[in-house]
């Protein structure tokens, strides 16, 4: 039996994943961190390398295969991914479909490997669905604050276990790091508030930010699906620009890691039909921004992210 060329693909990755374990890395981070008796974690996405280093501290290294930018449903794994992956002592994915080319080596490296979906630590009843995405949960859950909040205690608490010997030292800094995440999540809740509930809009290129619109009570509309393989046509800009000028929305906002180009076609759609549209600014989706700029963290993503929707939309 013939196998379809992205499967063959796949599997010609995992079997040079394999033929890798056989060669010992030299001056590599994983090799460097082993040398200094710490923990070697790998994650899929900046977001999720953030949560761990807050709760790890300088127990063990922890890198990201996916910088600032970069969008995780489309992502594919290089060689030097490989590599790094299979350093590792830890690789902690998101899951929930978030990591879309990617699920197939992650699920079969887990046979070998400590392999953790972060968002296996939540139960369902928290995750959202939408009825464009009836057969999956959304995966975007760092856009509720309490919510992320949960998922940071419950990666602590599986460190903790597969690292006892300093379990005492992951629970303080996760103590620490959850007070910060609670003030982080009333401050955006009394944020959003600002804004007049008309105004209270939200119109992305892609439908990233349901977690945040049911967590602050804001209206999310985005473009495309809540992954951004998914192809906007004709009548999905129509229908979004008749949206916009019924509402009399303010602005439009463009993602980091996704092209600009659909958001293009809705203003140039509502200009068209004489609405005054603005270009609210660039929101961070998927992805950190640069590692010693503002929105290079968490929580400064978040902030961030919050004072461009009001500044825009109040």
């Amino acid at each position: 039996m013939k196998l379809a060329p992205k499967r063959w693909l796949r599997c010609l990755l995992f079997l040079a994943l394999l033929l890798c374990a056989a060669c010992e890395p030299v001056n590599t981070p994983g090799a460097k961190a082993h040398q200094q008796g710490k923990l070697y974690i790998v994650t899929t996405t900046g977001i999720l390398r953030d949560a761990v280093a807050n709760v790890v501290g300088d127990r063990a290294v922890v890198t990201a295969l996916m910088g600032p930018g970069v969008d995780p449903h489309l992502y594919k794994a290089a060689l030097g991914d490989l590599q790094t992956l299979r350093e590792a002592d830890i690789i902690i994915y998101n899951g929930l479909h978030l990591e879309g080319k990617m699920g197939e080596v992650l699920q079969k490296l887990a046979r070998q490997k400590v392999v953790w979906a972060a968002a296996e630590g939540l139960p369902d009843s928290k995750l959202y669905k939408t009825p464009a995405f009836q057969n999956s949960y959304d995966p975007h859950i760092w856009f509720d604050v309490s919510l992320w909040s949960q998922l940071v205690e419950h990666l602590s608490q599986k460190l903790q276990q597969q690292d006892a010997r300093h379990a005492t030292y992951y629970q303080e800094n996760t103590r620490r790091y959850r007070a910060k995440l609670d003030s982080l999540h009333q401050w955006t809740q009394a944020e959003i508030a600002t804004i007049p509930a008309p105004q209270r809009i939200l119109i992305t290129a892609h439908d990233a930010f349901g977690y945040l619109g049911r967590a602050y009570h804001i209206q999310v509309q985005g473009l495309q699906g809540i992954s951004t393989v998914s192809e906007f046509g004709l009548q999905d800009v129509s229908s979004l620009v008749n949206f916009i000028v019924r509402r009399k929305v303010k602005a439009v906002f463009v993602e980091s890691s996704v092209s600009q180009k659909a958001i293009e076609a809705v203003l140039e759609g509502c200009r068209q039909k004489g609405h005054d549209i603005q270009l609210g600014g660039t929101l961070y989706s998927d992805a950190l921004g640069e590692e010693n700029g503002p929105a290079g963290t968490y929580v400064g993503m978040v902030r961030v992210n919050v004072g461009t929707i009001v500044k825009a939309l109040r």
